[in-house]
């Protein structure tokens, strides 16, 4: 009898322990967390001139000029809730892209939390990439562009050079074995041109890493354009290197087709003359290759990996390259 009561005041006492534990659980939850709001500054009025630029890879000019731009898209509906300016939310993007960092480090750095900073960079990069460059097709432009690359190596009719890159991302979830490219990591296949300043014309940022180079370009609208005559001049590429001795192309293998607007190297050249072109046409081309350097180097968020969905990741390259002409 005394074993059974001493049994049921113990039950007792463990129910009451667990309301008292599920009440107080619920009293957190209906109080109001109060919000935090972190000391804000303008990192235009902290640093000077060369600082601006180590740090956010634009100088003065350009970001204020790039805020009244972006003012409608960026700026606040309200002034409740301390909401965040336009500037401040570009030079929270200027600094991600620039260090690739943590979305908490660049918080730290700019007074804002880690879910802001991922919607900052959200935010203006989906604005940035509505900017993207379009490839020229009025004779002048192509004429200044055919004058450019000339002047290289005294290659006639190129109005740009084109070349593939990998920008390394995290395994997605959906689809991860679309992503692995050839050297075994998750990346995406982001097609551009470039002219002879080092400055893109067009870039096509939506497909995995396992993506051939040719198919990328052969479903684009620079293809379309070149087929139908648009646009007057040629193309430098990368031919299919020795993987097209051995079969097909395979999926991840740099190189595109021989084109009468797409001219590719000589595989193994034989005579003074294809030495010549092979010579010209490598010295010409190479324009793109250094391109994709300085946008890596300057946005070094390109150079790591980045740690977003792939939609994300896509508007991030095309806001790099859009703020990479810019600089240039």
């Amino acid at each position: 009898m005394v074993i059974t009561e001493l049994t049921d005041k113990i039950a007792s006492n463990k129910g009451e322990m667990a309301q008292n534990m599920w009440f107080a659980v619920l009293m957190e939850r209906a109080v109001r967390r109060e919000r935090v709001f972190r000391d804000r500054s303008n990192p235009l009025e902290v640093y000077n001139d060369d600082e601006i630029i180590s740090r956010f890879r634009l100088t003065r000019e350009a970001i204020l000029r790039l805020t009244d731009e972006l003012e409608d898209v960026l700026g606040p509906t309200t002034a409740r809730s301390h909401s965040i300016p336009a500037l401040l939310q570009l030079c929270t993007a200027l600094r991600f892209y620039a260090t690739g960092s943590f979305l908490n480090t660049v918080g730290d750095t700019v007074g804002l939390s880690k879910a802001s900073v991922s919607r900052v960079v959200y935010r203006v990069s989906g604005a940035l990439s509505e900017r993207l460059p379009q490839f020229p097709v009025e004779p002048g432009e192509l004429s200044r562009l055919k004058r450019g690359f000339y002047n290289i190596s005294r290659f006639p009719n190129v109005v740009g050079a084109i070349d593939g890159t990998h920008v390394k991302i995290q395994a997605p979830f959906e689809n991860e074995h679309l992503f692995v490219n050839r050297k075994g990591h998750h990346s995406l296949n982001i097609q551009a041109v470039c002219d002879h300043n080092l400055k893109f014309l067009n870039c096509v940022a939506r497909w995995p890493g396992s993506v051939h180079d040719s198919r990328i370009l052969q479903h684009s609208q620079l293809f379309e354009a070149f087929e139908e005559g648009i646009i007057d001049g040629i193309l430098l590429g990368q031919g299919f290197s020795t993987f097209f001795k051995l079969g097909p192309p395979r999926a991840g293998d740099s190189g595109y087709p021989l084109k009468p607007w797409l001219l590719t190297p000589f595989l193994n050249p034989t005579t003074p003359a294809q030495r010549k072109y092979n010579t010209a046409h490598c010295s010409t081309r190479n324009t793109i290759e250094r391109a994709f350097g300085v946008l890596k180097r300057r946005f070094h968020c390109l150079h790591g990996e980045l740690r977003m969905i792939p939609e994300r990741v896509c508007k991030i390259v095309c806001a790099t390259v859009v703020l990479h002409n810019m600089a240039r």
